[in-house]
């Protein structure tokens, strides 16, 4: 019996394996795991941890945050807030198609000033560091749930708190030149800090090149321990964590008890409710899930 040509042979061994890998790694495995996935306990999460009203209608996942904003992206009272979101996709803050970190890490402290005459709208080369971020959500933050909303390195108007500092000798030396590098000449009157080091400090100008100066952020007189939380001013990696620690729960209890109309003791009960522990006992950290906590006060505590 004549034999096969080799390179036959071989063609058809591995026509063999690629029928029999298909048939596993393509049929049979992704079978098996939809089998798993709907045993109970875990066919709600296979399913994308939906929650649904007393209506039955979804209302999102357990897993998405959502912002609870009016049309004109104010926040609703009577509502816990989220954390911020950084996606910006088609349908804005956390669009799951959008996920994704800003990529600005702590040592982005000094913004990209805008056209005086066409301001932070107008201007799309413009930009603010994450430090003017943080700094302008504690500050609103604060004035919206009355604490004080000061955090370090930050200005009393919500900015980064940063001076270019110039030296005779390039890095050291004597100081020739300071620059509030985020305060434009064109929208304020004077520096956060009217002198380092005994010279005066200047406010920035549009269109300004500082690469020769050192970057130096100030500390200023704010509390080491901010009143508004790290996570109440900052996105998560994915930018779409649903949850919140309880010390941003517990900031906001009194607003939503005076919203609702009812006592801060029931509003604390309700957020220990959608509280989780750390996993295991010890991984991690407590949190509150936003999306399923307000849920749960239109639920039990409805607007009259």
């Amino acid at each position: 019996m004549a034999r096969l040509p080799r390179w036959i042979s071989q063609h058809l061994a591995a026509l063999r394996a690629v029928l029999v890998l298909t048939a596993i790694t393509g049929v049979l495995y992704p079978l098996a795991v939809l089998a798993v996935a709907q045993i109970p306990g875990l066919a709600g999460k296979a399913d994308g941890s939906l929650i649904y009203d007393d209506a039955g209608n979804v209302v999102g996942s357990s897993l998405i945050g959502q912002e609870f904003t009016d049309a004109d992206g104010e926040a609703l009272l009577q509502y816990f807030q989220s954390r911020p979101s950084m996606a910006a996709g088609e349908t804005g803050a956390y669009d799951p198609l959008a996920s994704g970190a800003s990529n600005l890490g702590p040592e982005n402290v000094v913004d990209t000033l805008p056209d005086p005459e066409l301001g932070w709208d107008g201007d799309a080369n413009a930009a603010k560091s994450l430090l003017t971020q943080v700094c302008e959500r504690s500050l609103a933050i604060g004035e919206r749930e009355g604490v004080d909303g000061s955090r370090p390195y930050c200005t009393d108007t919500g900015i980064g708190a940063v001076l270019g500092v110039y030296y005779s000798e390039g890095t050291t030396g004597d100081v020739t030149r300071v620059v509030s590098l985020n305060e434009q000449c064109d929208t304020t009157e004077t520096p956060f800090l009217k002198e380092y080091e005994g010279v005066q400090v200047e406010c920035a100008a549009y269109g300004d090149d500082h690469a020769a100066a050192i970057i130096t952020p100030i500390a200023g007189d704010a509390p080491a321990d901010p009143q508004v939380p790290a996570d109440a001013v900052t996105a998560s990696g994915s930018g779409l964590d649903p949850h919140i620690s309880p010390a941003y729960a517990e900031l906001q209890t009194d607003r939503i008890a005076a919203e609702r109309g009812t006592s801060t003791d029931e509003i604390e009960d309700l957020v220990e409710e959608h509280t989780t522990g750390r996993f295991l006992g010890f991984m991690g950290e407590p949190a509150v899930n936003v999306v399923e906590l307000n849920l749960a006060l239109d639920e039990e505590l409805p607007l009259t």
